[in-house]
């Protein structure tokens, strides 16, 4: 009888990480989606982009095998 007991509580117990696992991962999800994302626009490296310079040209010129 006291194995039978014993598999109900390794039952129970890995029921209970298993719960608990998700509800962890719900909270987070739900913690996570809560924040505003920040706006790119707003990022002035964002809007930049790539721009080649005179100084990148000339780089570019030297490399050349």
């Amino acid at each position: 009888m006291s194995e039978q007991k014993s598999i109900l509580s390794r039952r129970k117990f890995l029921l209970t990480v298993g719960a608990g696992g998700v509800a962890t991962a719900a909270a987070t999800v739900a913690t996570t989606s809560a924040q505003p994302q920040p706006s790119r626009a707003k990022d002035k490296r964002a809007t930049a982009g790539y721009r080649e310079t005179a100084h990148i040209r000339n780089y570019y010129r030297t490399t050349k095998v």
